[in-house]
């Protein structure tokens, strides 16, 4: 089984139109071998040929060996990961990626998944959905976009809408359009119902909000970007307890910033807090999280902490570094 440190090189064979400003690309390995596994929810780091590592949802089904479907938003405010895809990779061109890790898993048993999408957010729940129509579970899906021709993957979605498979599209931007009522949504759900969310980040703080009194083990979302910034304090150690260094953190600074410096080799990638990459064991001390990968359990039990965004509680961190 490989991890998910395992590089891996797969050739671009395809390059769709999925919506306005959204382009899927199929990646497959020259030789014809099996790709790790995944499962759904599951995402990729992709290593851009620019020096950029970004991280993207696996949007085929959990089945496939022979290949890994990505599907991109083109940002107006990238900093050369989205424009990068969008403008200079083509079908021929090879890419670098990470084997899959999965911070968002589907819970298959629930006795109903209910799911909401907004914009690219879709492209982990749209992996979901095969699987639940796989296993004859019930769904509900909500897609929220601008206007229905900034919705991705429709017509495949239409497809598996089923009396057990229910789909609600919400465009906001077209005429009559309105907001999704989350709370009115999230209110209607049976208790046993296990909720997904994937979007912008003011759409997952009114689902976390409108999630406040449900069972914490049946919500579940995904941030495509930081949810909260970088603690600038710094002024703490973080002692290395396998290399036996030490290293001061000064304001500002990260400590995979602070690490990287030293030449320490650790495995990172978004440096944002949501890909989870980075995550690293807490032997002493409390960290100051600010990712968006950990649960509230994992935060409160302090076991292990993402080292590019979050800080420290105390004058001293010891990591399993």
């Amino acid at each position: 089984m490989s991890s998910p440190s395992t590089i891996l090189r797969l050739e671009i064979r395809s390059v769709r139109e999925e919506a306005e400003g959204i382009r899927s690309f199929d990646l497959r390995p020259s030789s014809g071998e099996d790709l790790p596994a995944f499962t759904a929810g599951a995402h990729i780091d992709v290593d851009l040929p620019n020096g950029i590592v970004r991280s993207y949802s696996l949007v085929n089904g959990q089945g496939e060996r022979h290949r890994y479907v990505i599907a991109v938003n083109r940002d107006g405010a990238s900093r050369g990961g989205s424009s990068f895809m969008h403008d200079r990779l083509r079908v021929g061109d090879t890419v670098t990626v990470r084997a899959p890790r999965n911070n968002f898993p589907l819970e298959e048993s629930a006795e109903k998944s209910l799911l909401i999408a907004g914009g690219i957010g879709i492209t982990p729940l749209w992996c979901m959905i095969q699987r639940l129509a796989e296993l004859g579970r019930p769904w509900e899906l909500y897609y929220c976009a601008r206007t229905p021709k900034h919705a991705a993957f429709t017509a495949a979605l239409g497809a598996l809408a089923s009396p057990t498979g229910k789909i609600h599209f919400n465009f906001d931007q077209v005429p009559g359009g309105r907001m999704l009522d989350l709370a009115a949504i999230v209110g209607a759900a049976t208790r046993g119902t296990h909720l997904y969310c994937c979007g912008p980040l003011p759409m997952l703080k009114s689902f976390e909000l409108a999630c406040g009194g449900r069972p914490p083990e049946t919500v579940h979302l995904e941030y495509f970007s930081a949810s909260e910034p970088t603690p600038a304090a710094g002024g703490f150690t973080v002692v290395l307890k396998r290399s036996g260094k030490s290293l001061f953190i000064k304001r500002g600074q990260s400590i995979l910033e602070a690490l990287l410096d030293l030449d320490v080799d650790v495995d990172f990638s978004c440096q944002e807090g949501v890909c989870g990459t980075c995550a690293t064991t807490v032997l002493e001390g409390i960290p100051d999280h600010r990712d968006s990968v950990l649960t509230a359990a994992e935060r409160n039990s302090n076991g292990k902490m993402m080292i590019c965004c979050s800080g420290a509680r105390t004058d001293t961190l010891v990591l399993d570094i």
